[in-house]
């Protein structure tokens, strides 16, 4: 079979699974931490020492330790901060505050404006915490901060378990699942954010220090409904996160390929009509590229010919070529991975979701975009929604607003090579200029974004990511970082009454 040509996509969607029972080895029954963070705003800690490992300028790992997925952003951090263990999270936000050293959060280095970066500051990377801790009575799992999405799958598919997660391996599951977190398992289990059940998380402290939380839904119950859909670097480093994963033992996966784009139109429209009213079971996954039209579609426990079946429609148009591969998830989401060294270095992408079926225009649209795209590695990326478990809430809330979405959907445009900083430099401004026109011209077919795809410039940003949860975020957010030591560009701001 051959590999997925994603060479972009759910380029920070996510891992988690979409039960929402509680289990009650998790609860807690702290008073004082269900009322709030509880501790003097004026309390002085000791000096602290970064510990870890610390990477500096002058360190001969610097460049590759500051490079981030996206090499089309390049930083200069005052230090980088490899976190080993809690504590050394708990020291490097303390150091950062006492010596008024601006910060960042990062994980997976695949924030796609590069804001988990910062020149002249500290970059707290916790991407070697990677412990996993699988409960299989439970059905519960705490996983390390650290791992990335293949990492995740793979653990829990030794067990039989699943997770929600996007298509690509690479992307942090702390970031991913912290946005909100989609991909072919939404449909069946949830989003990623809706099976978050628990969380470490180190928080500002005092007037100058940190500390460790233990987020769960009776502990701090509001900050977890935070962190389910806002929590990317806004009100802590989250350590590690507890799951309630879900048993998956095999799935059948469909790659089918038209060339050219003359059957665009009828196959988007059955899609669209399709895919987000089938069977939860099944997720897919449409992806426009300049030469071809590619459907990828997941049946969780199912077989080749029901997921034939239930594709036929779509499957029925044009003369598309099929593969199908059968097996356990982790194995299946392994043969379809793409390595970081074989993608472009520099890439642009714009989000949006969609509540009415795209109309002939639109599509046509996407088509005339295509036709003229800037690289051959651009696409426009769809994901079905839709009925399925991911309009439900979680038990506690969810801060992520987009439920009732038919689909997603995202311009993406791919360039240069990488360890090349100049490459393709020309293409840059061309690429950027499309992205822009392209979001631009779906507007009155889309709305809102996806925080983990951020759209940079967007008028209202704070409303298309969150929507009406917006104002209690910032009340959240006063709560627990009153004095806003987690800002970057598009960071939720403390309410100021």
């Amino acid at each position: 079979m051959r590999d997925l040509s994603r060479r972009d996509l759910l380029r920070a969607t996510a891992v988690g699974a979409g039960a929402v029972a509680i289990p009650s080895v998790i609860a807690g029954s702290s008073a004082n931490a269900a009322d709030g963070p509880g501790w003097p705003a004026d309390t002085k800690y000791p000096p602290a020492q970064l510990t870890g490992r610390v990477v500096r300028p002058q360190s001969p790992d610097y460049a590759q330790a500051s490079l981030g997925w996206d090499e089309l952003f390049v930083h200069y951090p005052l230090v980088i901060v490899f976190a080993q263990e809690t504590q050394d999270v708990v020291n490097a936000l303390t150091w950062a505050r006492q010596h008024d050293v601006a910060l960042r959060v990062r994980s997976g280095r695949h924030n796609l404006e590069g804001w988990s970066n910062v020149d002249n500051g500290i970059v707290i990377d916790v991407s070697e915490l990677k412990d996993v801790h699988i409960d299989t009575a439970s059905r519960t799992a705490k996983l390390g901060a650290g791992l990335n999405q293949s990492e995740a799958v793979t653990a829990l598919g030794e067990h039989d378990l699943a997770a929600t997660t996007g298509t690509e391996g690479t992307v942090g599951l702390s970031g991913a699942t912290l946005g909100g977190g989609f991909g072919f398992l939404t449909r069946y289990l949830g989003m990623a954010c809706d099976n978050l059940i628990g969380a470490e998380i180190v928080v500002a402290a005092g007037a100058d220090g940190a500390k460790v939380l233990e987020v769960d839904p009776w502990n701090y119950p509001d900050l977890l409904w935070a962190l389910r859909g806002a929590g990317n670097g806004n009100f802590g480093i989250v350590t590690s996160l507890t799951y309630q994963v879900a048993p998956l033992t095999s799935v059948a996966y469909l790659q089918v390929t038209w060339p050219g784009l003359g059957d665009l139109h009828e196959v988007f429209d059955a899609w669209q009509r399709l895919a987000p009213f089938t069977d939860p079971r099944l997720g897919s996954q449409v992806e426009v590229h300049p030469d071809e039209i590619l459907l990828f579609a997941v049946l969780a426990e199912g077989s080749e010919a029901e997921a034939r079946k239930l594709l036929a429609p779509i499957l029925s148009i044009g003369n598309p070529t099929v593969t199908v591969q059968t097996g356990g998830w982790g194995d299946v989401y392994a043969g379809f991975q793409i390595p970081n060294e074989d993608e472009p270095a520099k890439w642009k992408f714009f989000s949006q979701f969609t509540r009415e079926p795209f109309p002939e225009k639109a599509v046509s649209i996407v088509q005339a975009f295509m036709e003229k795209a800037p690289s051959p590695d651009s696409n426009f990326f769809t994901q079905a929604f839709g009925r399925g478990a991911q309009r439900q809430e979680p038990f506690g809330g969810a801060a992520f607003p987009h439920r009732d979405a038919l689909f997603y959907s995202e311009p993406g445009v791919g360039w240069g090579t990488r360890g090349e900083p100049d490459s393709d430099d020309a293409v840059t401004p061309i690429a950027q200029t499309w992205i822009a026109e392209f979001s631009q011209a779906l507007r009155p077919y889309v709305d809102g974004a996806y925080v983990n795809v951020p759209n940079i410039g967007m008028a209202e940003w704070e409303k298309a990511y969150w929507g009406r949860n917006f104002p209690r975020l910032r009340k959240i957010k006063a709560k627990y970082d009153p004095h806003n030591v987690f800002q970057y560009e598009q960071s939720i701001p403390p309410a100021t009454h």
